[in-house]
Formats: C-alpha cells, structure tokens, sequence
C-alpha cells in the first residue's frame, strides 16, 4: 500500500469515528434539566444543557430539551425579534437529531416533538399552512413510531393529543386536515392521553409534569369536563407555586371556569424569582380576574401593563377593546374611544376574541352599561351579584333589538350557573329565537349551553340536536371556536 493510500485510510478511519451515530439518553441529568425547563425556569434549564453538552457531547437529548426553551420562550412572549433569532434553530435541531441513532425510540419521537412544538410557534406567527405539514409530518412519525417501539408509551401523548385536536377541526377548517391526510377522533386520542397521564410506566412517570399539562387542557376544553379538569390538578397535587407552567394552566383555566378569586391566588402565589421565564400573560390573567369584580382601576393597571411589556399579536385587540370598556365604566370616554381605536390598529384577528373585538372596535355604539355589568360579573363567577344587575329587568325595558337579545342570553348564563337550569333552558330558547339569523353570538352559544345541559342529564339525542343547531348557525361572532366546542359534543355524544 502506497504512504498516500495509507494516510488516507488512517484519516478515514478517523473521520469515521468522528462521525459515528450519535446517541440519545435520558439519562439523569437530562432528566434534572427537562424538570427545570418544564418549571419554565428557562435560565436554569439553559446553563444544565450547557453542561450536558460539554460532558456528553454525543447525546441528542439536549438538543431537544434546548428546542423546548425556545418553544416556551416563543409561545408565551411571541417576541418578532426573539422570532427571527430563534425560530430557525428548529430547523438546525431537526436536522441534528435526524443524523441520530435510528435505532432508538427517540429518534422519531424527536423529531415528532420538535415539528408539533414548531407547528404551534407557526400558528402563533400567522403561519397556518406551515403548521399543518409540520402537524401532518409529526403524526406520520409518531404512527411510524408506534409501530417500530409499541411499547414506548410517549407516543401515545402525542398521538393521542393530535388525534384528538384533528377530530374537533372546526367546519372552516376540515378542508386542510383532508388535504394533509389527517382523520382524528376524540374519544380514541383522549384515551390514549388519559392513559399515559395514569399510567405507572416509567417513562409516563417521567413526562408526567407535561402529559398533566396537555391531559388537563384536553379535558377542559374537548371532553367539556371543566370541574373534573381543576379537580385532576387538586388531586395530583400540582405545584402551582414553583412550576410556573402548571400555575398559568390553572389560572388560565380556573379563570375560564368563573372562578376569579382561585385564579388571582395562583397569580399571586406564584414563586417570583427571576429564575423564571418573565411572561406578561400574569398581567393579562390578572387584567381579566379584576375587570370581572369590576375593580376596573386595577384592570386597566394590569391591562395596560401587558400591552407595555407584550410583544406579539395574539390578544392584543381584545385586551385594548377590554381597556375601552373599563374606560367606558369609568365615564372616561377620551380614553375610552382611544383604547377603541387601538383595538383597531394593534395586533391581528388570528383568535376569535381578536375578530370580536376588531368587529364591536369598529361600530359606533358602545354596550349598555347593565348589561355589560352584568356579563363581567357572570363570566367571573359572581353570579348573584350578576342577577341583582338585572332584577326588576323585562325585555321592555330595552329598545334595541341586540340588548334584548343579550338581556335573555345573560339571563339564561346566570341561571345556568346557578343550576336553575329549566328557567336557563327558557331564555336559551328565547335567545336561539332572538338572534339565530343575527351576527352576534348569543344564539349560536345558547344552542351550545343547551347542548351540554342535556348532554350531562343523559340525553344525548336532544343534545345533539342542538349542538348542530349551533354549528347550522352560519356568520356570527366566535364561529371557529364555538363549532368546535359543538362538534366536540357531538363526538361525545356519539361515543366517537
């Protein structure tokens, strides 16, 4: 052999073991520095993965424990600039754990993880079309995935999680799930989520903090189970004090479950250290909790200190629309009309709350101050006070047919949560009758209402009907949202 062949074969050798399969292990600390990051205590996270990478530099788990400081970093903060910095990095770390050992579990699970965890960053961005091949490859690899390691249950969260979600697409949207070649159904994804979250697997064990994150949202909102989703928190005994990500759930959910007070206790109970990833949604959370106790100086504080330190668009009309309305309350109608204005030209209409306020931003009127009393009272959970709002009210005493329509639809809301629900049945119907062919959503959420009171007496072909009621109801406000919520209890009602 010739001395250049020779140097050759030594520095292919050489270059070969250079580039043998990386690895992936879980291993301890990993696992320490994947608890840290789910806390949100990103800047701890940070340095561990810092370590990990220069103690196990074949290790591809940092890779994605660092993919997770960046989703969480993004999806809360939705910062333009942190966008351009960080999002390409998805990319870069897709493309390193593909050169992975294709031989272990993570390998497909990887890569599954960061195309989900990239999909909703995309959504947040405005970028739908993107996030639904992300979504689409991401359920490819975890079907590939169970089918290579059935017994590596972090599949089934995932997967489960996906088919869930694709089975509750709203009408608008069916046609892009069809495209991409998605069929999803609720009760078979819940199963597989609720599964893992009870599961004494190992590993289940080891993802529990996240799988009760994405378990607990499901079951609120998909499944409808709003009492048993914040009574799951309670019984596991989540930390809402030092585990930033389990405390914004549960505000954020308790706050959807008009329970005001348990929201501002977490708010304010919180661990503040700066270890924590500092996220404006606390003053949004806490903007909504007083504005719905009327403690309107203490809203707009709050409020106004979100628009100040929030950089993204999600929200952000709907909460310059809540100043004006707490303005409004005030009597002060110069700050007021230019909250309104702000409604109109800050953030984007990717939510349905956004469309909602870009739509009322834009009309000349402003809401009756009872009536508006009355709802803020209502959607917190105070619903006596509500109803005193309103003693002594009959439709007469209201001129305009859209305040009419929303004096029934609050009636029946507070009568429904105060469990008087054959006189909540009465003003739904009233209201389905009002506004099924106006542009407010009054009527199509008063089918909905009915829907789920006959869902959990038992009688699921009358609630059907009117869970289809609401999806027949076509061009009102909140449509995306509120079919998807009536689909989801069709689904339930039909076992599917």
């Amino acid at each position: 052999m010739s001395k250049i062949a020779s140097i050759l074969l030594i520095f292919m050798c050489t270059t070969l073991n250079g580039w043998t399969q990386t690895k992936f292990d879980f291993n301890a600390s990993c696992f320490q520095a994947y608890q840290e990051i789910g806390k949100l205590k990103t800047k701890t996270g940070q340095l561990q993965i810092q370590k990990l990478q220069l103690q196990q530099p074949d290790n591809l788990i940092p890779v994605l424990l660092e993919n997770y400081i960046d989703f969480y970093t993004l999806f809360f903060n939705e910062d333009p600039s942190e966008y351009t910095d960080l999002f390409p990095q998805f990319q870069e770390r897709l493309n390193q754990v593909e050169k992975g050992n294709k031989q272990s579990p993570y390998y497909l699970y990887s890569q599954a993880v960061i195309r989900i965890q990239r999909a909703t960053i995309q959504i947040k961005f405005g970028n739908f079309w993107d996030a639904g091949w992300d979504c689409r490859k991401a359920f490819i690899l975890l079907k590939e995935n169970k089918k290579k390691f059935p017994q590596f249950s972090p599949n089934d969260l995932w997967f489960g999680a996906l088919e869930a979600a694709i089975g509750t697409v709203p009408k608008g949207y069916k046609w892009l799930t069809s495209l991409f070649g998605m069929r999803g159904s609720i009760a078979q994804g819940m199963k597989k989520v609720r599964n893992f979250t009870y599961s004494n697997d190992p590993l289940a064990k080891q993802f529990f903090n996240e799988s009760a994150f994405i378990y607990t949202y499901l079951l609120f909102y998909l499944e409808n189970e709003k009492d048993a989703a914040l009574a799951f928190i309670n019984q596991k005994k989540l930390d809402l004090v030092n585990n930033h990500l389990h405390a914004f759930m549960a505000a954020n959910l308790s706050l959807n479950n008009k329970e005001v007070e348990y929201c501002k206790n977490i708010i304010l109970n919180r661990n503040k250290s700066d270890e924590y990833l500092q996220l404006p949604i606390w003053d949004f959370l806490m903007g909504y909790a007083k504005m719905f106790h009327l403690e309107i100086p203490d809203a707009i504080h709050h409020f106004e200190l979100f628009t100040r330190k929030f950089t993204g668009k999600f929200y952000l009309k709907d909460v310059y629309h809540k100043i004006s309305w707490c303005y409004y309350l005030q009597g002060n109608m110069q700050q007021a009309n230019a909250n309104k204005q702000l409604a109109i030209v800050k953030g984007a209409t990717y939510s349905d709350a956004d469309k909602t306020a870009l739509k009322q931003a834009k009309e000349n009127s402003w809401p009756n101050i009872l009536l508006l009393k009355a709802r803020l009272l209502s959607d917190g959970g105070y619903h006596i006070e509500a109803l005193k709002q309103l003693a002594g009210k009959s439709l007469t005493d209201f001129t305009k047919e859209e305040e009419s329509l929303e004096f029934v639809y609050r009636l029946a809301r507070i009568y429904d949560d105060l469990g008087r629900k054959e006189e909540a049945i009465k003003n739904y119907l009233n209201a389905i009758k009002l506004g099924e062919n106006r542009k407010e959503y009054y009527a199509a959420r008063a089918a909905l209402q009915i829907g789920q009171i006959y869902e959990n007496k038992g009688e699921k072909t009358l609630a059907i009907q009117y869970y289809q009621k609401c999806i027949n109801m076509e061009d009102h406000e909140y449509k995306d949202s509120l079919d998807q919520r009536a689909k989801s209890g069709i689904a339930r009602c039909s076992g599917n």
